[in-house]
């Protein structure tokens, strides 16, 4: 068995769900009393959020190049970022590792074509919905059309995760608001929903949908775990 490095703490109320659902995937996977080799390092989300909203990328991509490769001496065969806004600066961190990182989209945008998804919504940070790091890896690499909210409900999303959802805040209100950007997504005829960050699986679940979501957190995990045992 391979071992996992997760970069994690981005936020840990996330990560705790990696370690979560690779574990249970491993047990799955191999039975008995099997569980996954994993090191976690995990960051202190305050100071990479103040430098994402003051638009100092550069300087998150340097703390997360040396975090990676604190895992790297710690023997990880590959590497997690446990969260999608963050693969923002997944080149710039690969550039500084001599692991392979499993991108998060890269393992998303498979699972897609395999259920035969052309047309697909994505649900983020606005950093996520906006820009095209993430969106454009998902059109150029594997020919998928994504659709994002307007500007105003990518607002309502955004200050949903960082104000509620990343400090474990879960309302209702909140939910009814994401369920109705998700029906107006409906009807520009997409054909799923991306949870593109690592929260939401937090606040909406399959069993609130009547369309297919694509929660990002247990994909990601779950090919790590094929990764890994393969």
């Amino acid at each position: 068995m391979k071992k996992i490095g997760l970069l994690g703490g981005m936020s840990w109320e996330s990560s705790l769900n990696y370690y979560k659902i690779i574990n249970e995937e491993v047990k799955k996977s191999l039975g008995g009393l099997h569980s996954a080799k994993v090191v976690l390092n995990s960051v202190d989300f305050e100071q990479i959020e103040k430098l994402q909203h003051s638009g100092d990328w550069e300087q998150t991509a340097i703390i997360l190049s040396n975090e990676a490769r604190y895992l790297q001496k710690a023997g990880v065969d590959f590497l997690l970022i446990c969260t999608n806004t963050m693969h923002k600066v997944a080149s710039t961190i690969e550039k500084n590792i001599d692991i392979p990182i499993l991108h998060i989209a890269d393992a998303t945008a498979k699972v897609l074509i395999k259920d035969g998804v052309k047309k697909v919504a994505l649900l983020g940070t606005a950093f996520t919905m906006k820009e095209d790091f993430y969106k454009g890896r998902l059109k150029d690499k594997f020919d998928l059309e994504v659709v994002v909210p307007n500007e105003d409900d990518i607002n309502i999303i955004h200050k949903i995760i960082y104000d509620e959802l990343c400090l474990g805040v879960i309302k209702e209100s909140s939910k009814q608001k994401y369920l109705k950007i998700i029906s107006k997504l409906q009807k520009k005829g997409v054909e799923g929903v991306i949870l593109g960050c690592t929260e939401i699986a937090m606040l909406i679940q399959q069993k609130d949908c009547d369309i297919k979501l694509y929660d990002t957190t247990t994909i990601h995990a779950k090919s790590a775990v094929k990764y890994a045992t393969k």
